[in-house]
């Protein structure tokens, strides 16, 4: 049950703050597998209709919705960033029933087959990507005003990429991480913070964006990419925006210099060069 894998009381570990001014984020611990200590993170930007957009929403907590009230309320966007972060969709779906419901072919199939979780309702998507419309699906006018995106349907989680104009920030999944997940571990007892064992220790190093990265290009290729012209193609596409900070959902922020660390991790694929 997802229950199990939500922190007893959000609020109290969750660290909440702007990117930029029109951008949030909602960092808390998450371990994979209940030992592999790699974060989550939600993503709320402010459009400049006013409209909100959150991505990969974590929960709906006090200081959640707080945060959204000072944003503006008006959530008209809820958005899975891939096949795996949609555990709280339907809490922000009930708060917010004129939002728009975003995410990537064979996610609402998921869900309905989850149906005895109590956090996962049945909420219908009114916007889906396919490997088919992939390259004509809209979500929305003022939506698409703010925002470049691209869905890689050839990489394992199927994972919905979206940069935000306006101020030059890029969010994702699990397309890359960048660990140890230092900011979402930050509010814990400093006994959870140490490593649970060698699996983490090798998950942190595997995925780590220090370095010339090697390992996180090894992950990326051989294991992540299933379809990797596919892949190829959507990398090359996101790697023509113009982005300086990158929002991972697993591991810290990277300001400053977002573009340029994700052009090393995906040299491979952006250069055919390995």
């Amino acid at each position: 049950m997802s229950a199990q894998l939500i922190p007893s009381d959000p609020d109290t570990v969750m660290v909440i703050r702007n990117v930029t001014p029109n951008v949030a984020t909602f960092s808390v611990p998450f371990l994979r597998f209940g030992r592999i200590r790699v974060g989550g993170r939600g993503t709320l930007v402010k459009l400049s209709s006013g409209a909100l957009a959150v991505f990969s929403p974590v929960a709906l907590t006090p200081d959640t919705k707080a945060k959204v009230t000072e944003m503006g309320g008006n959530v008209g966007y809820i958005v899975a960033l891939d096949i795996e972060h949609h555990i709280f969709l339907s809490e922000w779906a009930k708060a917010y029933p004129n939002a728009k419901i975003v995410g990537p072919e064979g996610l609402q199939e998921k869900r309905s087959k989850q149906q005895a979780d109590p956090k996962i309702g049945d909420e219908q998507f009114d916007t889906v990507f396919t490997k088919a419309n992939k390259a004509a699906v809209r979500i929305g006018t003022d939506f698409d005003a703010d925002f470049e995106y691209e869905y890689l349907d050839g990489h394992s989680s199927r994972e919905l990429v979206f940069c935000y104009k306006p101020d030059g920030v890029l969010i994702e999944a699990d397309l890359m991480f960048n660990l140890p997940a230092v900011e979402q571990y930050s509010k814990v007892p400093a006994t959870d913070r140490r490593g649970t064992g060698v699996t983490d220790k090798l998950f942190n190093k595997l995925q780590t964006t220090s370095g010339d990265a090697t390992w996180m290009k090894r992950f990326n290729w051989y294991l992540a990419a299933k379809d990797k012209a596919s892949v190829t193609e959507s990398v090359k596409r996101i790697a023509a925006w113009n982005f300086t900070t990158l929002i991972p959902c697993h591991g810290d922020v990277i300001e400053g210099d977002g573009k340029q660390v994700f052009e090393k991790v995906f040299s491979w694929h952006l250069t055919g060069k390995r």
